[in-house]
Parts: structure tokens; sequence; C-alpha cells
């Protein structure tokens, strides 16, 4: 490993994300080794010095800190990695772009279209690499729906459809704010399940399917108050707890969208289907490692839905795993993201999504809610 170039990580959290973006760095020189870049795990940083020692420890960082403003002043850190809650993602990101560092950002962007902007601008000044963990377009299922929309296969597209559901904050007794719970404040998030979920969907609809163009949104938020883990008091809830919008495609086809924390039984179901003038495709988080797809071409007396197994290294990402007809789960994407991003240090292209691409689905979240607060169609301005 002598001639490899480090690439020197500074994570910024410790959370969810922080652990799936470490492993992320962990596997490459096992499963990756031809890459140029090896990742090193300098440092962690968090607020909390006994649980930052911990993950450190735990995850392998040679060293750590508590607060992020070191992370960014040491030079021997090469790229951030912000893994915080979404209200702190802007001024971090910013700082690391100013101080020439690369930058990978968990999503969403930031909270809103008027914080991302800046940080676009910080990245597209300095001119140093980043990338955006929108980390579905990594799971070699949807890289292949990907591959076989691109080929022409499924003609001209009229449908795109999506959803995202969960059950874990139907309980009004679940507080708000706080260090697990900082989803349901919105001065953190920004936005509940459409910034949050909505935002996988609507970059995985534009990036197999092009822009969309405007929005008709409805939202609820069932639970009104909470008490905040910050105060102790309870107080008026600004989250979405739920989101249904349609819209339309630049390339004249439908979208509809639902997303929800309500639905009682469904943990993370995401799934999304895409319908042509030839073929259909239709993929399910639940059953990752298949693409179910309608082909009109075949044989009438055989013509159905056909469930294919991603599993053979011809597929895509699949020559790094194990043998055909084993299965990989949820944290592959996040190894492959990382591989990506430093072959495309390699090549000196972007690894998309970068922060210009991750606006793109911030505008469409924001014109989400304000349709939704203004009850009208909404132009997304892509």
């Amino acid at each position: 490993m002598a001639n490899k170039k480090e690439l020197r990580i500074g994570m910024i959290g410790t959370g969810l994300m922080a652990r799936t973006h470490s492993n992320g760095y962990n596997r490459i020189r096992d499963f990756f080794p031809e890459l140029e870049y090896r990742p090193v795990l300098k440092t962690v940083c968090s607020r909390t010095e006994e649980k930052v020692k911990a993950f450190a420890e735990q995850w392998g960082y040679d060293s750590y800190e508590t607060d992020w403003r070191k992370v960014i002043d040491r030079d021997d850190i090469d790229a951030v990695d912000i893994c915080t809650p979404n209200d702190m993602h802007a001024e971090i990101a910013i700082a690391a772009a100013e101080a020439g560092k690369m930058v990978l950002c968990e999503k969403p962007l930031a909270r809103s279209v008027a914080e991302a902007q800046p940080m676009v601008d910080a990245i597209e000044k300095a001119g140093v690499p980043n990338t955006v963990f929108y980390n579905y377009r990594r799971i070699p299922a949807v890289t292949l729906i990907k591959q076989i929309i691109d080929s022409g296969k499924l003609g001209k597209i009229f449908h795109y459809r999506a959803n995202f559901l969960q059950d874990w904050t139907i309980n009004p007794e679940l507080p708000q704010g706080g260090e697990a719970l900082w989803r349901l404040d919105v001065d953190a998030a920004g936005s509940g399940v459409t910034g949050d979920l909505l935002a996988h969907c609507i970059d995985g609809a534009m990036w197999l399917n092009g822009a969309i163009k405007d929005v008709s949104a409805v939202t609820e938020t069932f639970v009104k108050e909470r008490v905040h883990q910050g105060t102790g008091q309870k107080q008026k809830v600004g989250i979405d707890d739920a989101c249904i919008f349609h819209c339309h495609f630049e390339n004249g086809s439908l979208g509809l969208f639902e997303a929800t924390r309500y639905a009682r039984g469904h943990k993370a179901l995401y799934t999304l289907e895409i319908n042509g003038e030839h073929a259909s495709l239709r993929w399910d988080l639940h059953n990752m490692n298949y693409v179910e797809m309608f082909d009109h071409a075949d044989e009438p007396v055989t013509r159905g839905w056909k469930k294919v197994l991603i599993t053979d290294s011809d597929q895509p990402y699949m020559d790094r795993w194990w043998i055909p007809g084993t299965s990989i789960g949820y944290e592959h994407s996040f190894v492959h993201q990382v591989a990506d991003f430093l072959k495309s240090l390699e090549d000196g292209v972007p690894c998309e999504p970068t922060f210009k691409n991750a606006m793109m689905t911030q505008k469409v979240c924001e014109a989400v809610i304000n349709s939704a607060n203004s009850k009208s169609w909404q132009d997304t301005g892509l």
C-alpha cells in the first residue's frame, strides 16, 4: 500500500451517517484495491468528548476533536466529511471549501435554497472535489435501472412514481430536537419527510428521468405539539409528517410521490416505478437486490413481469463482492459512493451528485413545501 496516495479524512459527526461513511472508507482497501487513493481516517469530531473518543476507537480514527473548526484548520486533513444535522451543513462546507479542503456532505444539501446557494458558490469558487451522499444511486439494482433507461429500451417515458414510507414518529409522546431526534425539529432539519425522505426519491427520479419542471403538493403535520428536548417545554411542531405531490418532468412524463412517517408497519419502504412506451421497471428497497421488468417485446405467451436477481459479476458493482446468487446490503451503497469519489479524483471528473447537482433536488424540495403552503402549483426553476 506504500505507493497509494493518502486521502486524509476529517469526519464531522458521530451519528448513523458517520457510521455508514466510516464503514465505506474502511472497506475500500479490501474491495477496491486498485484505486490510486486510499482513505486514511485521521480525525473525527463531535461536541461530546466521551462519545467522540469511543467513536474514534471503534472505527479506527487516529484522533478526535470537539470543535469542527479545528478539523478544518489541520494541515493533515485533505477531505472534510459532513455528517451533522442539516443546520450545520452550510457553515462547515463553506469554511472547508475556503480552506481548500475537499468536501463530502450528507443529504439534503441544506435546509433551504437560500442556505444552499452560498455552499455551491463556495465549492465552485474553490474548485475543490465534492459530492453529496445520495447513496441509493449506488445500489446495484438502481444503477442497472439507470443503464436500462439510458439504453432507450423503455422508449418514451409516461410515468414515474415513488414513495418512502416509515412509521417511527407515530407516538405523540416522542419529543423533538436533541441528539437523536433533530429530524423532528424544523430549526435543525429545515423540513420533515420532504428533506429527509422525498429528497432521496427526487434525486433518484431526476437522475433516472430528468428534470422536474413544476409541482403540486399537500403536506400534513399529524402531531401539532411535542416537548423539545433542548428546553423541556412543549412547542409547535414545524416539520411535515407526510407529503404527497405530483409533477411534470421536462421529458413530458408525469410524476407521483409520497412520503410519510405515519404508515404503520413500514420501516423504510422506498419504491420506484417507471413506465415507458415499450417497457416498465420497478424496484423496492425491501427487496433491494432485485429489478422487476415488464418488456412488451416478449412473446405474448410468456409476457409478464419478471424479477431479476442482481448478483452477477457483469451487473453494476457486483464484480467486487461475492459469488452469483449471494446478496449485498444497504451499507454497500456507501462503499460504492466512496469508491466512485476516489475514482473521480484519479480521472479528474466530478463525482455526482455534486453540490451543484444536489441544488437541483433542493429546489424541488423547496417548491414542494411552497406549493403545500400556498395550495398552488410551483415552478422548480430547473
